[in-house]
């Protein structure tokens, strides 16, 4: 038989997630000539179901169709901060545990996530929620630069669109690459997109707290020119090293040298974007980063364009 996906549906459904999943798996497509997939769309809880926009969606499966499926996604997750039924969790669990595969997009990771199906695994979702996910389930590896990240048997996506790139992806991995571009080319977009969802992000706004954290960011902000290191910085909150970097990483999630070189790219980003009078020279200059060389590496590091493709995207 054809392998089956399983797309959960949910009351305040993410209706763009959902809709990217159908139109991958729900649409027959003969012309590609392969086994195609079968599709089945399940109902987490007794409807009505609302989803965004006003509509509503009546689905003709219940969660006891996880136990056949091959692959099961989840399409968004209506608050981050609400933990999914138990019913849910556990057939999650079980579909898991006999070997199918579970696909989330955007804040669908916070589902798997409850499930336990993330712990000691890399996994992505939209940035805005990056941080939430990383403190709230400390034993995942959170990277919230990548569009997707492949870990077997549990792959997660990133924000909204992002998920159209997983998803294709599966259809890559599944009938191979000459039926993954014919898709693509059916659904007017790129098979495969270069770079990953940190050139979306943008610069964060400085905290308006008084805190000796608070007012390091500030500094560093004022100051991405100069030759900072720990030892300096300690110096300058009258702090210990170690207890700057207890400190730092706790307000922000990440260590001070780390947290600089990512406000630095997000600087070289905003000049990229507002100055086009400016070579890469002098933005890998006014962003502290130095040279163009370190420019670029600390830009493929980060899963962005090449600073000049950059421009042209987002100039």
């Amino acid at each position: 038989m054809p392998h089956l996906v399983a797309i959960l549906a949910y009351d305040r459904l993410c209706m763009f997630e959902f809709g990217c999943a159908v139109e991958l798996f729900a649409l027959e497509r003969p012309e590609l000539g392969v086994d195609w997939y079968r599709h089945a769309v399940c109902a987490v809880e007794p409807g009505p179901l609302r989803g965004t926009g006003g509509v509503q969606v009546q689905a003709p499966y219940s969660l006891a169709m996880l136990r056949r499926a091959d692959t099961i996604v989840v399409p968004g997750w209506r608050d981050a901060r609400e933990r999914p039924p138990e019913a849910l969790l556990r057939a999650l669990q079980k579909a898991h545990a006999r070997g199918a595969r579970v696909c989330s997009i955007c804040s669908g990771v916070f589902v798997l996530a409850h499930a336990g199906l993330l712990d000691g695994r890399r996994a992505t979702t939209h940035w805005r929620y990056a941080q939430q996910l990383a403190e709230a389930f400390p034993l995942i590896e959170v990277d919230p630069s990548a569009l997707y990240i492949d870990e077997g048997t549990v792959i997660t996506s990133a924000g909204s669109a992002a998920g159209l790139d997983m998803l294709m992806h599966l259809v890559r991995k599944d009938h191979g690459s000459p039926v993954a571009n014919a898709v693509a080319q059916r659904l007017v977009m790129a098979p495969q997109r270069d770079g990953g969802q940190a050139q979306f992000v943008p610069r964060p706004m400085p905290s308006s707290s008084d805190s000796p954290m608070a007012r390091l960011q500030a500094h560093l902000r004022a100051h991405p020119r100069e030759d900072h290191r720990v030892a300096t910085l300690a110096r300058h909150v009258d702090m210990s090293e170690r207890s700057l970097q207890r400190h730092f990483k706790a307000a922000t999630g990440m260590g001070v040298m780390d947290w600089l070189v990512q406000e630095r790219v997000a600087l070289a980003k905003e000049l990229l974007e507002t100055r086009p009078a400016l070579d890469v020279e002098a933005v890998a200059d006014l962003s502290g980063l130095g040279s163009p060389e370190s420019l670029r590496h600390h830009f493929r590091r980060l899963g962005l364009p090449a600073p000049s493709r950059y421009r042209r995207q987002f100039g």
